[in-house]
């Protein structure tokens, strides 16, 4: 058995910022995004070679988390276009009137979700694989083998333990580390001045952790270029880069409501479904579920 986990917010940022079709519900309300996450949805779920049966969506709601107490720079709502903000509340309605499991994070971030549900579901002895829907870098540090996984679906691409480890020379322990040093801009963590991508894999391959790195670059295992001006760095910084690892590390404690049976999917509930197509005037999308309840 698969468990799909899919990052709701991405799904509606994307769809949001894409070239699709404009959508304005009868109520004058601007749903385009919405609608794109709920076509998304709907071609996965008819997607034969994923074959889902248990699935989730995670969204921020708001996009304001514990770490905005730990670092006023990191990511918020602020500045979002009102277009896309407003229809937060409207995106978790359409996925749960599709039939379909929604996780709503009020302190915690969709990825924390994510984190949880993967590191939760791949040890249940039904589960397969757990598949994460989703291409931000930080859920690197949970996969597993091939038992928890990233899908790309813009790309089309499958990420596991071994190809992280192939083409970034990263452990998934270290991703926290690396985007403590390198920067996350998406999540608003600013990484250490001079650390590339490609000093840090280096080091953090030889030292995979901020603790096990020298204080004096005379004892780095490695010497990558402008390796002293980085020690220099990194001593002068190393607090930040601790709290910097501390907001890119996902938790795996978030309380998800339900068991795996709970992210089972039955099919679309055939009233909640009609009446939500009514609503948002997506009138084209009545047919569309594969299976109803």
């Amino acid at each position: 058995m698969r468990v799909h986990l899919i990052d709701g917010t991405f799904e509606l940022f994307r769809a949001h910022y894409s070239k699709r079709p404009s959508h304005t519900a009868p109520n004058g309300r601007d749903l385009k995004a919405t609608v794109g996450v709920v076509q998304s949805l709907l071609f996965l779920l008819a997607d034969t070679d994923e074959a889902v049966t248990h699935l989730a969506v995670a969204f921020d709601n708001p996009i304001v988390s514990f770490r905005n107490r730990l670092f006023a720079g990191y990511k918020s709502d602020a500045g979002i276009d009102p277009a896309l903000r407003g229809q937060f509340d409207d995106v978790e309605a359409a996925v749960a009137a599709l039939g379909v499991t929604v996780w709503s994070m009020k302190d915690f971030e969709a990825d924390d979700a994510l984190a949880t549900g993967a590191l939760r579901f791949a040890a249940e002895p039904s589960v397969t694989q757990v598949r994460l829907l989703t291409p931000d870098k930080d859920l690197g540090q949970v996969l597993l083998d091939e038992r928890i996984v990233q899908v790309d679906r813009i790309r089309k691409k499958l990420i596991t333990e071994a190809s992280l480890r192939a083409d970034k020379r990263l452990a998934p322990a270290s991703v926290p580390d690396f985007l403590a040093l390198v920067g996350d801009a998406a999540d608003g963590i600013p990484g250490l001045e001079g650390w590339g991508e490609k000093s840090t894999t280096e080091v953090l391959s030889a030292h995979p952790h901020l603790e096990d790195i020298p204080d004096s670059v005379a004892d780095w295992k490695v010497k990558p270029r402008g390796a002293e001006k980085l020690s220099a760095v990194l001593a002068r910084e190393r607090t930040q880069a601790l709290l910097y690892r501390e907001l890119a590390s996902l938790r795996g404690d978030v309380p998800l409501p339900g068991a795996l049976e709970t992210l089972r999917w039955e099919g679309a509930p055939r009233t909640a479904w009609l009446d939500w197509c009514e609503r948002s005037g997506a009138g084209s999308l009545r047919e569309r579920p594969t299976r109803w309840r």
